[in-house]
């Protein structure tokens, strides 16, 4: 995409405008360490560097042979009051080796609990409403969430809703004379776009760092939920997190989620950040105003990868996309006519190269969003359009078998599955229930089940179309796992 230069900067000077910036992405990355993925977690306040610290450099020429220098500057003055300071406050039990002995607590001066806090970004939206987009991961159980504005003000914000599995947080702030960043179809976005990034990175206030896009579409980062990142060289630090990823025109095309390094994020940037694109937050956002929550849609079938073993067999050249190994009745997928064999090679153009790639895509898709997928049946290409229906949210165990109730089961966060996992959540457990007094416990993940094969909750609820005579679980446990029988 190409932008179009201020009303006031000759023609003539394109090219040095884009001269001068590739030469400041450039220096952007001159402090590069080392290399891995890492979520960026908000980072606790770190004290300024006072004047003595700071070293002094020389002011560039304003004019150069007679030609005024680019500056971002005044496209910064429209969008610096759009990013706020997120200051998150927990409230954090403190364990001892003696439990709650309100004695031990006394002799050695341990409190019951202590307030844990965090920084991140945010980035106003919609200035009438006082609306702020943020990631989840920086308010995500916070007991309290204070934003602080470009101008000082200071404010309580107010939840209006989060989807964990997108990273996207959004608030509400009550306050008058706000300035929003105009959102920008992330779409358009290309390879090479010259990007900013706004944010509070380490504490020590709003900060300003530019870039380039290095890449769109990124999906295949572990430890994360749904993923469709913009990739950008521009510096995204502790703190940066929820704060605005912007074009030249001062739109908001993303927002700063993520960096790489293998030391931690705490180590610092090394030119490989992550931002969500602006029509995705946009999607979530509209979603999260209409109803709280964040419907997605759902095929209705499981698959597995297509590897070297079975690519022949199924009449593929090269081991790439998702072979479907079961269609659930009265899905979306049986609607379609897939049927157990099929390998899906795309979906709405997009590229499948394996099982993990379609849950991804499907899990981006709108409850009632219509996909074209193409595939290959008995080695011959094949092309089907479906609709997708509701991904169930959560389920009651009395609705799946009487030993069960008292427990509501949900889906896996996406950051586990990407560690490796599949099954359900188990949600909530009532105290004194049929299926506390069987053992189970909220947080428990649900591995496998004597009622049939699932990786999922709608694969859970149909093992349970005909009720096992015994119902054994096998169950992780934090790091451990164990079965247990339902009477």
């Amino acid at each position: 995409m190409q932008h179009p230069l201020p009303a006031n900067t000759p023609r003539s000077t394109a090219r040095t405008t884009l001269l001068a910036l590739t030469a400041a992405a450039a220096f952007g990355g001159f402090a590069a360490t080392s290399m891995q993925y890492l979520l960026d977690q908000p980072a606790s306040a770190e004290p300024a560097p006072s004047a003595a610290t700071v070293p002094a450099t020389a002011a560039l020429p304003a004019v150069v042979n007679g030609t005024p220098m680019p500056s971002l500057a005044p496209m910064l003055k429209r969008v610096l009051p759009a990013v706020v300071s997120v200051n998150t406050k927990q409230r954090v039990r403190v364990n001892t080796p003696f439990g709650d002995d309100p004695v031990f607590r006394r002799m050695f001066g341990i409190p019951e609990e202590r307030i844990a806090q965090s920084l991140g970004s945010g980035v106003i939206i919609d200035a009438q409403r006082g609306l702020v987009l943020t990631n989840n991961h920086v308010v995500e159980d916070a007991d309290e969430v204070q934003v602080t504005l470009a101008d000082g003000r200071s404010l309580k914000a107010e939840f209006v809703g989060n989807d964990a599995d997108t990273d996207i947080a959004l608030m509400r702030i009550p306050a008058q004379n706000l300035t929003a960043i105009p959102v920008a179809n992330s779409d358009r976005l290309q390879i090479g776009d010259f990007v900013v990034a706004v944010g509070n990175p380490f504490g020590v206030g709003q900060t300003v760092t530019s870039g380039i896009v290095s890449a769109v579409g990124r999906n295949n980062l572990p430890g994360a939920g749904f993923q469709n990142f913009i990739q950008t060289d521009a510096s995204i630090n502790p703190g940066n997190s929820g704060g605005a990823l912007v074009n030249l025109n001062g739109e908001l095309i993303g927002i700063n989620t993520a960096s790489f390094n293998p030391r931690g994020s705490m180590a610092g940037n090394i030119g490989l950040g992550f931002a969500i694109p602006s029509n995705l937050a946009s999607n979530i956002k509209d979603q999260l105003l209409a109803g709280g929550v964040v419907r997605r849609g759902t095929l209705g079938i499981d698959t597995q990868d297509v590897d070297a073993r079975n690519m022949r067999a199924l009449g593929l050249a090269e081991a790439r996309g998702a072979v479907v190994t079961r269609v659930y009745p009265g899905s979306a997928g049986a609607a379609a006519g897939l049927k157990v064999g099929d390998v899906i090679l795309a979906a709405n153009g997009e590229h499948i190269d394996n099982a993990e790639a379609l849950r991804n895509f499907q899990g981006l898709q709108a409850a009632n969003a219509r996909v074209t997928l193409d595939l290959r049946r008995d080695g011959k290409p094949l092309q089907l359009v479906s609709g997708l229906r509701e991904a169930p949210k959560a389920l009651a165990g009395n609705q799946l078998d009487e030993r069960l109730a008292g427990a509501s089961f949900a889906e896996l966060p996406e950051s586990l599955r990407r560690q490796g996992l599949s099954g359900v959540l188990v949600d909530e457990v009532a105290r004194g229930s049929r299926a506390a007094q069987n053992g189970l416990q909220k947080g428990d993940v649900i591995l496998a089940a004597s009622s049939g094969e699932f990786t999922d909750l709608g694969g859970f609820r149909a093992s349970f179309g005909a009720q096992p005579q015994q119902l054994v679980l096998r169950v992780l446990r934090g790091r451990n796992s164990g079965q247990l029988q339902m009477r």
